[in-house]
């Protein structure tokens, strides 16, 4: 297991409370959120649906505002970023895997994981070739030129983690990663995470109810009503 000896926390939350309407009424998800997750390191968070690990790694990285709080990566605060500066600072610096993959239908596996380069101004042969490395390294390269709709779940899931990685981002954040994937997949896919991700100055937190993989944890924070209530190495035994 790698560690870093940075000082600086690659995520450093600060009281961070996000609120949603329901109707006349506002409910609270998360609870004055204090976290570091350290570079380095492969952090999990855990816990029941409903309560709050999705709306926590997405204010992390810069894509739902908390209601309260700061929120510092890499340390930049992103909550004091203009627009134009926080969709630039997530291009360079952030890599997504999210359950929904939002894959693009009308271009093929290969031209989707670009995206990302592409975006950051690299031309478009030289953004498909790095892709088609991505997709080796995750055992899809015989999908590279089919579209979205000829993959398998898993199959599109897989180019959506090459699309997350193929920029090299300084933070990697998943939800749910190898669920759709059978445990062979899984672990491919978790120990390209660490590969990739994992560094003294890059950081990857990890959404995941998959116990096939919780050995491979640096840190396990389980979330309960928009809480966190374990911070360790391993899962507690009351989970």
């Amino acid at each position: 297991m790698s560690k870093s000896n940075t000082a600086q926390p690659a995520i450093c939350t600060r009281g961070v409370t996000r609120d949603f309407p329901a109707g006349q009424d506002t409910i609270t998800v998360l609870h004055g959120i204090d976290l570091d997750v350290k570079a380095g390191e492969l952090t999990y968070l855990v816990g029941e649906s409903g309560s709050g690990k999705t709306t926590l790694i997405s204010i992390m990285c810069g894509i739902l505002w908390p209601t309260e709080g700061e929120v510092q990566v890499f340390g930049t605060d992103i909550y004091h970023l203009s627009d134009t500066e926080l969709v630039n600072f997530r291009l360079e610096n952030i890599g997504f895997i999210f359950q929904q993959y939002n894959l693009i239908p009308a271009i093929d596996a290969a031209s989707n994981a670009a995206v990302p380069l592409i975006a950051q101004g690299m031309p478009r042969h030289e953004a498909r070739e790095r892709s088609i490395e991505m997709f080796d390294k995750l055992n899809i390269l015989d999908q590279a030129d089919k579209l979205p709709n000829q993959l398998s779940g898993g199959q599109q899931q897989r180019v959506a983690i090459a699309r997350a990685l193929v920029h090299e981002p300084r933070l990697v954040v998943c939800d749910e990663p190898t669920a759709a994937l059978d445990a062979s997949s899984g672990r491919r896919v978790m120990d390209l995470l660490r590969d990739v991700a994992v560094a003294e100055d890059r950081a990857c937190i990890i959404v995941t109810h998959d116990n096939r993989i919780f050995d491979l944890a640096d840190r396990i924070l389980v979330l309960e009503d928009g809480r966190i209530t374990h911070d360790g190495t391993q899962m507690p035994e009351d989970h």
